[in-house]
């Protein structure tokens, strides 16, 4: 019978100090099996996959209760019109997330605040509009939740401290001002927060012109699905896996005679090759696998099978 120990893996700096107490519990007496639970999987995990060091099981479909979410993307230029058309929204009854990347202005980015955003907003429609985000009080957090929860704020200005853990299934619209600015699975979340109710839902992802490349086919996979899997893979395309052994989260793998994805087949037979030697010899005693014991010193890669094992 299988022990698991489950983990969500979290989207933001909380991914390296996930992976450093998965090492400690797997080193803790007998180890377990490692179920990884996420919405959309970061570049590194992924490429995990690849290797065959985690298997995977896809969740394709959502709750029968959801409802699909419109995205579209609209130029900070016509931030008057998003604001003018919450206006009839809320007048209709729906709620309001406006996600800022910032919690106060800086003198170095040129980026909206949140703090600042929520003066503008409750400058117009007045005690309906709240502020959350990373530096309240617990208590004062809770309490802005509450409010919004219940109807009494209909619109909610915040930083990504609402990307999990927030159901409130009266709120339908999402706006994430400079979305160029946030990775594609912050993306993938704070969109989740909207659509979990009857009405139709939609997400309006604000963005700074000029776009570089790269943002602009970020903003692109948004648009094109819900799928997290489907994200999670153009994330990869996007941004690299990263460091398999190691803990860098992103660019490309260091290999020396192999890239991803055009060596996938090569990749695979590899693979199957490295399962079959395990198998048969999971401790590296034999006399014919001095070479790779050899192989993992010279690369410096005996310690970090540590950080792979610990996914």
């Amino acid at each position: 019978m299988k022990r698991y120990t489950v983990f969500y893996q979290p989207t933001g700096d909380g991914r390296i100090t996930a992976l450093h107490q998965r090492m400690q519990l797997q080193s803790k007496g007998r180890p377990a099996d490692v179920m990884v639970m996420t919405a959309t999987p970061i570049p590194r995990t992924l490429l995990l996959t690849s290797y065959g060091d985690m298997d995977v099981s896809r969740l394709d479909e959502k709750p029968p209760e959801r409802k699909p979410v419109a995205t579209r993307t609209v130029p900070l230029e016509r931030i008057d019109e998003v604001i003018d058309g919450i206006t009839r929204a809320i007048k209709s009854g729906a709620q309001v997330y406006w996600v800022c990347p910032l919690v106060a202005e800086s003198e170095v980015l040129d980026i909206a605040a949140a703090e600042a955003r929520h003066a503008e907003l409750r400058a117009r429609f007045g005690d309906k509009v709240g502020l959350v985000h990373g530096k309240l009080a617990g208590k004062d957090k809770d309490r802005v939740m509450a409010a919004f929860a219940s109807g009494a704020l209909l619109i909610l200005v915040s930083t990504t401290v609402i990307e999990v853990g927030v159901d409130v299934p009266n709120a339908s619209i999402m706006i994430i001002e400079h979305a160029e600015r946030f990775g594609l699975a912050q993306l993938h979340q704070l969109r989740g927060r909207v659509g979990r109710g009857a009405k139709e839902s939609s997400c309006i992802l604000l963005y700074r012109q000029p776009l570089s490349d790269t943002a602009r086919e970020r903003l692109g996979v948004m648009r094109r699905t819900e799928d997290g899997f489907v994200i999670a893979e153009e994330d990869l395309k996007l941004r690299g896996g990263g460091e398999v052994l190691g803990t860098r989260q992103s660019g490309l793998p260091a290999f020396r005679i192999a890239s991803l994805p055009e060596h996938g087949a090569l990749l695979e037979a590899a693979r199957d090759e490295a399962r079959l030697k395990l198998t048969r010899d999971p401790d590296l005693k034999a006399p014919d696998a001095d070479p790779l014991k050899l192989l993992l010193y010279l690369f410096e890669r005996d310690d970090a099978i540590k950080l792979m094992c610990a996914g």
